[in-house]
């Protein structure tokens, strides 16, 4: 099958498995999703990820994501994920116009020339760029 949106679809498979209350999640990889799952982590959203051999194709990797949570699995550390820019609706932002989440208490992950990184970051390299999706 062939996916229009891939990062759309590594953030549904999250919430999805965040609201089951699963421990892990398998997304097929690339660079992009390998760099916002590095986010995530550094964020302190999931536990970890790794790379492990896909189970459809062996010559393929998927990215393994261990999704955290607090109090045994009573508190998601996730809350909320979403999309925000989309194949049909591009979202840009400069650095002066850069989106705060919950007023700095979650993160808005920006696809920029310097690479992925998160809207705080944005603000110190004073870079813009598309805004892939908010966490919180």
């Amino acid at each position: 099958m062939n996916m229009s949106d891939p990062i759309a679809d590594m953030l549904t498979r999250i919430r999805n498995a965040n609201a089951a209350k699963f421990d892990t999640v398998c997304i097929p990889s690339s660079k992009m999703k390998k760099s916002i799952a590095e986010i995530l982590l550094n964020e302190g959203y999931i536990e970890k990820y790794e790379m492990v051999k896909s189970s459809v194709n062996e010559h393929f990797e998927d990215i393994k994501i261990y999704l955290k949570y607090f109090d045994g699995k009573r508190k998601k550390a996730i809350t909320g994920i979403e999309k925000v820019s989309k194949p049909g609706l591009r979202a840009y932002s400069s650095k002066e116009d850069m989106p705060q989440v919950l007023n700095g208490l979650g993160i808005a992950i920006v696809s920029t020339n310097l690479g992925v990184m998160t809207d705080k970051e944005c603000r110190n390299k004073n870079v813009g760029g598309e805004v892939l999706a908010r966490v919180w």
